[in-house]
């Protein structure tokens, strides 16, 4: 997209909001970085140049916009959308691979040299898996600066940075202002008349807002993942979805409720060095990095999906925010009712899962990792042999290693280790592809739902024949299973009073 000089001038021109992520327009006379839709008057075109990433942009001298805060915009749909190794690359890196693991870390989950990874994301990027773990930082760094009272040394750390001095030059060349100003500028009275600012969160917890491209329909986005909570682990309360977070210094606690131009999100860690990783797990279960113009743009040539994507535009697809925890509750959920599976999640949940405090709600455990599972005794299982066949292999490959599902999982090669796994056909392998890998295109043409949909607006029952018409709906099938689920009362398709 940034190569295509006009559409891009025309982007910036209309402020189109559309586009803030997937491109950032850099003023050379102002050396200032911007999004799309900034409010700002647009410069002359001869001025702009354009560039892939913030990263890119800050690695050529420029630094952010303080009036649209291009480092607050959603990601690009493009790395949710492949499972190339630069996609798979990005995705580790907003996890906060390199600032845990370093460059070496990263090449060697992704199974490339480090000179490899350097190279692809120079050439799609603009910026090498420094730069862009840099730019990650930065952001981090002004999010807890603005909204939480630690310390600069503390944020420092938290935000990844090794050092104090690294920390204070990054925040000045990134945004033109030391940490001290940041505050400032934060906590500076509002105008009279001026909307007021939320009310502090309670000590421990971080309040912030997590953005997407419009439109975005929350219905079946918060009520399948309330639906399908598994007791002790998740819940809906206040408005809110709510759940345990298992994360690499600590464990935390994340409340996410719709708003209209965002959702709102409460964190509360044990470890603030968890923000970045946190933030991705959560931006990834709500898939809110989604492009749904795009999306519905291809559902809707479809004459007999149109109406569905007019009634109710910008379905996401709820996903997970651990995916070897999802593969699990897929085994459970096999052929029994949703309320059955929580039950089977729930023991499980009370039985091996690691207990965390929670003053504000309901949450009292982490889901068991799969270490915790791989030696339980399958005679305490109240599930039919064979299906304690399954779930014991599962857990056993993914504590060993030998299945790995997460960001740097080849969406193909996971498919077939699944699909040789006992007890894993079609259904689960999809599910699986779908809500934990976070494949745009992972189909379920044998779901009872799907085909019951299918027919009702008429198109062909049979999987195979299913298959054969969706091919039209490709690369987002995956977004037209939701449409197709969402014409079922089932409770997984609205948002609970």
């Amino acid at each position: 997209m940034h190569t295509d000089t006009e559409r891009c001038v025309r982007a910036v021109q209309s402020k189109d909001a559309r586009f803030d992520g997937v491109f950032f327009t850099a003023v050379r006379t102002t050396r200032i970085y911007c999004r799309p839709s900034c409010p700002a008057v647009p410069p002359k075109a001869e001025n702009m140049e354009f560039h892939p990433s913030a990263a890119s942009c800050q690695r050529a001298g420029y630094r952010a916009c303080k009036r649209c805060r291009p480092d607050t915009s959603p990601g690009s749909s493009t790395w949710h959308a492949r499972a190339d190794a630069v996609a798979r690359a990005v995705r580790l890196i907003q996890d906060g691979v390199v600032d845990r693991e370093g460059v070496p870390g990263l090449a060697a989950r992704l199974g490339y040299s480090t000179r490899q990874i350097e190279r692809q994301l120079l050439a799609e990027l603009g910026a090498g898996p420094l730069a862009l773990a840099r730019a990650q930082r930065a952001q981090t760094a002004r999010l807890l600066i603005e909204t939480t009272p630690l310390s600069m040394a503390e944020i420092a750390f938290a935000a990844g940075f090794a050092s104090i001095r690294t920390f204070n030059d990054t925040v000045r060349e990134v945004f033109a202002l030391t940490p001290g100003e940041l505050r400032a500028r934060a906590t500076r009275p509002r105008a009279a008349g001026a909307t007021a600012a939320p009310a502090p969160a309670a000590p421990g917890t971080l309040t912030l807002r997590l953005p997407f491209r419009a439109p975005l329909e929350p219905s079946n986005l918060f009520g399948h993942l309330a639906a399908t909570a598994v007791p002790g682990v998740e819940e809906w309360r206040d408005g809110a979805y709510r759940r345990t977070l298992a994360l690499p210094y600590g464990h935390g606690i994340v409340a996410l409720a719709p708003r209209p131009d965002h959702v709102l999100c409460r964190l509360s860690l044990t470890d603030h060095r968890d923000l970045t990783h946190a933030i991705s797990r959560c931006r990834r279960l709500l898939d809110l990095d989604a492009d749904p113009l795009a999306v519905d743009e291809q559902l809707r040539a479809d004459p007999l999906l149109a109406p569905l994507v007019d009634a109710a535009p910008g379905r996401r697809v709820p996903r997970t925010v651990d995916a070897a925890e999802f593969a699990v509750r897929a085994v459970l959920g096999q052929q029994v009712s949703t309320a059955a599976a929580r039950t089977h999640a729930a023991r499980l949940v009370t039985a091996h899962g690691v207990p965390v405090d929670d003053p504000e709600g309901g949450l009292t455990h982490l889901f068991p990792a799969p270490a915790a599972l791989a030696g339980l005794d399958p005679e305490t299982l109240a599930l039919p042999r064979s299906r304690r066949t399954t779930l014991l292999t599962l857990v056993t490959a993914l504590a060993d290693g030998s299945l790995a599902l997460g960001p740097e999982s080849d969406w193909t090669e996971a498919r077939e280790k699944l699909r040789a796994l006992p007890g894993f056909g079609p259904w689960t392998t999809e599910l699986i592809a779908m809500r934990a890998l976070g494949d745009p295109d992972a189909f379920l043409p044998g779901d009872l739902g799907i085909r019951r949909a299918a027919q009702g607006l008429g198109l062909p029952g049979a999987p195979a024949a299913l298959t054969a018409r969706a091919a039209r709906w490709r690369p987002w099938r995956a977004y037209a299973v939701q449409y197709l689920w969402a014409t079922d009362s089932h409770p997984i398709n609205h948002l609970p009073a």
